[in-house]
This record gives C-alpha cells, sequence and structure tokens, in this order.
C-alpha cells in the first residue's frame, strides 16, 4: 500500500483536476495609477524602476505585466509585503479597480470588455469577494446579511433564507441566525462573511487578506474553515494574504509579487525549494522545509545493491508525514508513482532535511532535484517599501477602499433594496469602519 500525506488528503488534489483549463488567465496585466496612465505601458516609461516612474511623471505602476493562470477547484495563494500590489491585483481581476492594459480572461471571455450589465451579472452569479474587515450590514441580522446577495438577484424571502440557513449550517454558525454583527466575535463575523459569499454559489471566490485583523488563534481556525470548505464545496478560491505559513497552509499553487512583479510562482514545496532570488529566500528562510518539501524532493535512485522490498509513499507526501515510515524500515521506502518506481528514501534523506539549515543565504534547495517552477524576473528594491506610494497604499489608502471606483458605482449599479450606496454584489457597510466599504 502506497502512503500518501494527511495533508494531500486536506483538499481535491491538483491530479484531480482538469489540468488543461484555465478558468481565469490573466495576460500582461497592468495597473497604473496617476496622470495618463496608457502612456506608461508599451513605451520605454515602462521599463524605469517605481521611483523613477513615479518622479518623471507623477505616475505609480501598482501591478506590471502579471500573467498567470488558475485551474478549477484550485487555491490560488497571491502574496507579497504590504505595497507590493496584491490587492490592487485581485481588484483588478473583478474590475474594482479597472485595469490599464492586459486580459482578464474568464471562462475564455475577456472581463475587460464587459459592458456594465454584463460586469454586475458576473458578480452577482459567477464571482464572490471576502474582504478583510468583513463588511457587514449592521443593521441586518446574521441571515438577512447572508442572503443579502440573493436578495439583489430577486430571490424569493423563503428561497433565499432556506438557502442562507443552509450556509449559517455550513460555516458552523447555527444559533447565531438572529445575532446582529456588533453581537459576534471577530472570527463569528468572518464566518458570516463566508457565508454570504458561498450563498451565491459563485464559481470563484476571491478572498482579499481576510484574516488579517483576527487573533493569532481564530486567525488558524478560519484558516481550517477555509481548508473544510474548499473540501466540500470544492469551489476555486483566489486568496490573497501577506503571511507565508497562511499561503504554504491554504495554497495549491503560491504568486509571490514585489513591486508590484511577478517574481516566483510555483507549488509550496517549489517556493520553498527552489526560491529563485534574495527575496524569495528571505521570505522562506524561517520555514521548517521537513513541513513542506515532499518526498519528490528528497528522494535518490536506488543503488544497484539496495533491496527495493521495503514500505511505498507517494512522491507528494510530506517529509514530517513520512519520518516514522522511514525511520522505523529496515530497507529503503520506494517512492512509487502510477505503479512506478521514481525512487527510493532512506534515514539518511530525511535527517539531512531534518538537520538542514534554511535556505537563506543559499542558491535554493539543496534536498534532491526540485521540480520546474515558474518565476518572473525580479524587480528592483524599492527604495520606498510600504510607503505611501506604494501598490497597495496608493490603490487602496488607509481604508482599504480602492482609488477607482468600481463600474457599478461610475454607471450608476444598483446599490440595493434599502441599501444607499455601493453595488449590489458588494454592498457597501454602513458604519463598519475601515472595512473598504465592500462586502
Amino acid at each position: 500500500m502506497t502512503m500518501t500525506s494527511p495533508t494531500q488528503q486536506a483538499r481535491p488534489g491538483a491530479a484531480a483536476r482538469n489540468e488543461d483549463r484555465a478558468v481565469l488567465d490573466v495576460r500582461g496585466l497592468w495597473k497604473v495609477f496617476g496622470p495618463r496612465p496608457d502612456r506608461v505601458v508599451g513605451t520605454p516609461l515602462a521599463e524605469l524602476s517605481r521611483s523613477e516612474l513615479r518622479a518623471r511623471t507623477g505616475c505609480v505602476t501598482a501591478v506590471r505585466d502579471v500573467s498567470f493562470t488558475v485551474r478549477p477547484q484550485e487555491v490560488f495563494v497571491v502574496m507579497g509585503l504590504s505595497g507590493s500590489g496584491k490587492s490592487t491585483l485581485v481588484r483588478c481581476l473583478t474590475r474594482l479597480v479597472e485595469p490599464t492594459a492586459g486580459e482578464v480572461l474568464f471562462d475564455g471571455e475577456d472581463i475587460r470588455k464587459a459592458g456594465d450589465r454584463q460586469l454586475r451579472e458576473l458578480r452577482r452569479h459567477r464571482f464572490a469577494m471576502v474582504f478583510q474587515n468583513f463588511g457587514l450590514l449592521p443593521h441586518r441580522r446574521v441571515l438577512d446579511n447572508v442572503a443579502y446577495g440573493l436578495e439583489i438577484r430577486g430571490m424569493r424571502k423563503e428561497a433565499r433564507y432556506e438557502r442562507a440557513r443552509e450556509m449559517v449550517e455550513l460555516v458552523g454558525l447555527s444559533g447565531s441566525e438572529n445575532s446582529y454583527p456588533d453581537q459576534l466575535s471577530g472570527g463569528m463575523q468572518q464566518r458570516v462573511g463566508l457565508a454570504r459569499a458561498l450563498a451565491v454559489d459563485p464559481d470563484v471566490l476571491f478572498f482579499d487578506e481576510p484574516f488579517s485583523a483576527l487573533d493569532p488563534l481564530i486567525r488558524r481556525d478560519m484558516q481550517n474553515e477555509v481548508i473544510r470548505l474548499h473540501r466540500e464545496v470544492g469551489k476555486t478560491m483566489i486568496f490573497i494574504t501577506h503571511d507565508l505559513s497562511e499561503a504554504l497552509k491554504l495554497g495549491d499553487r503560491i504568486l509571490i509579487m514585489r513591486d508590484g512583479e511577478l517574481v516566483q510562482m510555483g507549488t509550496p514545496d517549489e517556493v520553498v525549494g527552489a526560491p529563485v532570488d534574495d527575496y524569495v529566500r528571505e521570505f522562506v528562510s524561517d520555514v521548517p522545509r521537513s513541513n513542506v518539501l515532499t518526498t519528490r524532493w528528497i528522494m535518490r535512485p536506488p543503488r544497484p545493491d539496495e533491496p527495493l522490498d521495503g514500505p511505498e509513499a507517494g512522491p507528494d507526501v510530506v517529509v514530517r508525514d513520512v519520518v516514522h515510515t522511514v525511520l522505523r524500515a529496515t530497507r529503503p521506502v520506494k517512492v512509487v508513482e502510477g505503479g512506478e518506481l521514481l525512487g527510493v528514501v532512506t534515514a539518511e534523506e530525511v535527517l539531512g532535511v531534518l538537520a538542514e539549515p534554511s535556505p537563506h543565504g543559499t542558491s535554493g534547495g539543496s534536498a534532491g532535484s526540485p521540480p520546474d517552477a515558474t518565476s518572473g524576473e525580479s524587480a528592483e528594491p524599492s527604495p520606498e517599501g510600504a510607503s505611501a506610494g506604494s501598490a497597495d497604499s496608493s490603490s487602496e489608502g488607509a481604508s482599504g477602499q480602492p482609488a477607482e471606483p468600481s463600474p457599478d458605482a461610475t454607471s450608476g449599479g444598483p446599490g440595493g433594496p434599502g441599501e444607499p450606496g455601493g453595488s449590489a454584489e458588494f454592498p457597501r457597510s454602513a458604519g463598519s469602519p475601515g472595512s473598504g466599504g465592500q462586502g
């Protein structure tokens, strides 16, 4: 019997998905803030660093020529420090912030070409977003908050409340249906936000640093909740975070950004095992490699005189999960995939990872041959760091609101029954400071 990792079993595996089809295909995406942003893309100005461009034109490049695809049922994590452009990126994908250039293909159709009506329909039926500061309507009960998106759709009251109760139960809030947001803890409020997003049965769930404001223990519980919900409902998720441990825990693949650019993209073990530059290497320097690297990274070819009748393990089993099997075995553990022997692992390889220092200051992973990883060119270090002129702060400001209004706002889109202001899909939170005004 081949050993599989408990970590692997937590969510639907990539092998079970249609790898050839992309739910979301982002091509050459740019977002430039400032006067006449169209003059930057495709000209010599685009080659300038962020600080040089600002000095010459007054413009700030928040997202610079980013391309990636998101697969069905994948948890795709975008991470970076404050000012890296990650929040601006996710808002460009739903056009809460209008991209300056590039394509955002959803099921093959470019969202940038969608009219106001089509965009509203996408947000009502195909997309849902969970924001950092909950964005709940304070004068409405939990059940009404969860049912809000369905109300905007025009669903009958009985039907939407039935669906809302199902979602409340799914996120573990049964018994709190009649409570108001200010009667709930932060973790409970975010569960309401999750339930509201799931209630509309979207194709893609967007998370914009949803757990950043929560205490560490509650944050961990909510991360586990996302994993559980993904296992049960199998939604495609795009998750924004600045926390590497959160990215490694949740992500099937991780895209790391700096100064608006893609620095590296790959699976968690690729990012930890083969960081492309010092920026990523610093990110992963404190990560216990045995918690992320898999047997694929530490296996070696069997020697001619070695017996091959020992235990078996899959190539994607995390090292920490195979330690006891390897150390107890009297013969090498075979790494097998689809009946094919890929290599063997012995105590020597396992102990080498457990005792190995972090990749900080090295040229990459030293255990085994790393799988191919996709990387982008690294950006020049920004002299400003996370200053007020950085991408996230430029695009959202101190309140977390997008710098540009959504198409709904500019086109006079509906604000929802009895809810002045905001779009129907992303309602404004009355009296919710710092919530970014959307829920």
